[in-house]
């Protein structure tokens, strides 16, 4: 029996799976947390990667990191990091993703060249916001990585090295070229920095001190779809602490409004993406606001009837990304002595966050992407309620895959890909899934599109 590992390193733990190079079986598991908060010296990850790893890692033939995308490591010319790396989630360079927008070329132009355009996630801003902030370290840069990247590294790939999903979320990668724009991070940075040899789909880029090969991993969406064994017209919508919606595409994306990121995937092709803020957080708000915990308030919504007794949530707690309303607050309408209800409180927010996911869903139509089945995954996934209604928000029938480290997972499956040598990665069983069908509730969509137009004046009210 051949095995294989797969490693998550995302911005809350690292996990590790063992499986079966031929069929995908995990035969172990393993887990270490990191650090809380929006920066993180690296050498935690690579503490939890040991801990996560042990017993694990020294069993595979072959091993493949997936990681949280767009986080900044900073090296200086003797491969030190030199300051902790600004994760995904570090916002505090906003002001620094609108002034590259506007000084070179507009959305349009960062659209077409990268197939983005940049927010304060993506690491182009934070190579920015340093310049402006921190110039004696700005100066030291030498190497700009990301987090995948460096632990593949540190576990003995020959070059640093990346793959193109991962590196399409820089805003420094030509994404339909599969090619750096050096200059975008030279005028990022101020100087330009060396960037990690892109290497291609199922590569060998190393070998680790225990003789295991190591594939070129790959950012942690791109390994979740390969995990997960997507399809085209299949759309996996996340439901975690923030909701994202992405799919296979064989046409890369370029929307100017920015809502749209259109990555890479980790096969070749192209990962259209759309993310949102609020999600799994606004369930458990609401959860607590009404005395209870996610699995009452998913009891309290399935007691309701459809459209909550014409309650309707905006569930914009902590402002938005899609649509960008960084400044936003929820809001609720069509409250009366008679319907104010915790059954029916339940029911709006369950109904709010899947119409949130559902707008973002319908925003990847225009790229490629044509939405047959909802593929319902992250924790938020598990309440009984949220899968019960999606599919009629989504007016789609919606399969719910088991739980399962599925950013992990598609890690192992690039790693027996890389292992293998074959021009397409090994034919994983999918993941069992139960199936959800619904009748379309169309009136509810158009109530949440009526609430979410109306509050447009309260943005700012943070």
């Amino acid at each position: 029996m051949t095995l294989v590992a797969g490693i998550d390193s995302s911005t809350q733990s690292t996990k590790v799976v063992l499986c079966q190079a031929e069929d995908g079986m995990v035969v172990g598991t393993g887990s270490a947390p990191h650090p809380a908060g929006t920066e993180c010296d690296p050498q935690a990850w690579w503490a939890a990667l040991e801990q996560a790893g042990s017993g694990l890692l020294d069993r595979a033939a072959a091993i493949a990191v997936a990681g949280q995308q767009h986080g900044m490591l900073v090296l200086d010319a003797d491969g030190t990091v030199i300051r902790p790396a600004l994760l995904w989630n570090d916002l505090r360079s906003s002001a620094a993703a609108a002034d590259l927008v506007a000084e070179l070329g507009g959305a349009q132009w960062w659209a077409e060249q990268t197939g983005s355009v940049p927010k304060a996630s993506f690491t182009v801003t934070k190579l920015r916001w340093l310049a402006q902030h921190e110039l004696a370290n700005a100066r030291r840069v030498a190497r700009v990585m990301l987090p995948h990247d460096w632990l593949t590294w540190r576990l003995g790939a020959a070059d640093p090295v990346t793959d193109r999903g991962d590196a399409s979320g820089t805003g420094y990668f030509a994404t339909s070229a599969g090619r750096w724009l050096p200059d975008v991070a030279k005028a990022a940075l101020g100087h330009e920095p060396l960037l990690p040899r892109v290497a291609g789909p199922g590569a060998i880029v190393g070998e680790t001190a225990h003789g295991a090969l190591l594939a070129a991993g790959t950012g942690d969406n791109m390994a979740a779809a390969l995990g997960l064994g997507l399809a085209p017209g299949e759309v996996a919508v996340s439901v975690g602490t923030s909701g994202t919606a992405f799919a296979v595409s064989s046409v890369p994306a370029a929307d100017p409004s920015g809502a749209v990121a259109g990555f890479a995937d980790a096969t070749g092709r192209f990962l259209p993406l759309v993310c949102t803020v609020n999600a799994g957080l606004v369930l458990s708000a609401v959860a607590a606001m009404t005395g209870t915990d996610l699995a009452g308030l998913s009891q309290r919504a399935l007691s309701a009837e459809a459209g909550a007794g014409g309650v309707t949530l905006l569930p914009y707690f902590d402002g938005e990304r899609t649509p960008d309303r960084p400044q936003s607050a929820g809001a609720m309408s069509g409250l009366t002595t008679r319907n104010a209800t915790a059954q029916n409180l339940a029911r709006a927010a369950v109904e709010a966050v899947l119409a949130s996911l559902a707008d973002a869903a319908d925003l990847l139509a225009g790229h490629g992407v044509e939405l047959r089945r909802v593929l319902l995954i992250g924790g938020g996934a598990r309440s009984e309620a949220v899968r019960t209604l999606a599919p009629g928000i989504f007016g789609q029938e919606v399969s719910a895959p088991d739980a399962r480290e599925y950013v992990a997972l598609g890690a192992a499956r690039q790693a027996a890909w890389a292992l293998a040598g074959t021009p397409e990665p090994p034919d994983w069983p999918r993941p069992r899934a139960e199936i959800y069908q619904g009748a379309p509730q169309p009136r509810l969509r158009e109530r949440y599109a009526a609430l979410r137009e109306a509050t447009v004046p309260l943005d700012g009210v943070r």
